[in-house]
């Protein structure tokens, strides 16, 4: 039997969401992606980048930006977590590419998660293993419309409906039960879209750059 995982970075370490052909589904988490990656599954779908520039955008970003607005971030690159702070960050990269060409807090924020994600990926596993973005998803399953603000109420029951019509019929259950786990609502969501793309995705962004590890800069929807 099939299964197909999502994964999603939280506060102290990575959500995953499965489903399989049966349309039995659940959730776990764990403080690192080892474990929750050696689940069995015949595709997986991570929220965060894969393939990374040593500078500047990565095309698969600007045109993902394009279609769903500033909810995705620009500016991952190779070795960002390298840097003691976001200041000396942005210093560097203003002086090599630009005033404004820096990262953003929520980048800055997720440059630890996206280490995890580019020490254990390799150009074969992403036969497999690819990268995704939520709002992306969401768009793609809504019809190619954008939804309301994802921290609205409104938005919230938009992307809940919209999981729920394909599998997830437990994740409103779930969303009570997180509590005391660290787990943000708006994280295991995520997981779960990015569970549905790794069963039915066959769309992307991207692809047509490759990084110096070899790893293909592209985002699945």
């Amino acid at each position: 039997m099939k299964n197909y995982l999502g994964l999603d970075g939280f506060r102290f370490g990575w959500v995953a969401a499965w489903i399989d052909d049966r349309g039995q589904h659940g959730f776990d988490y764990s403080p690192g992606l080892t474990r929750l990656l050696a689940m069995p599954h015949a595709r997986a779908m991570i929220d965060m980048p894969i393939g990374l520039k040593p500078s500047g955008y990565r095309i698969c970003d600007l045109r993902a930006r394009e279609m769903v607005g500033p909810a995705v971030f620009l500016g991952a690159r190779r070795d960002l977590w390298t840097f003691p702070d976001m200041t000396a960050a942005n210093s560097h990269y203003w002086e090599q590419e630009g005033k404004g060409r820096g990262v953003s807090a929520q980048l800055w924020n997720i440059r630890d998660k996206i280490k995890d994600v580019d020490q254990i990926m390799t150009p074969e596993q992403q036969a497999t293993i690819g990268e995704a973005h939520p709002e992306l998803i969401f768009w793609n399953l809504a019809g190619q419309v954008r939804l309301a603000r994802k921290t609205s109420a409104e938005g919230r029951e938009q992307r809940i409906a919209l999981l729920t019509q394909r599998g997830f019929t437990h994740l409103p259950k779930w969303l009570t039960r997180r509590h005391g786990t660290g787990i943000d609502r708006d994280d295991l969501i995520d997981a779960c879209a990015c569970a549905v793309a790794a069963r039915d995705s066959t769309q992307r962004v991207g692809g047509d750059e490759i990084d110096p590890r070899g790893l293909r800069m592209e985002i699945n929807y």
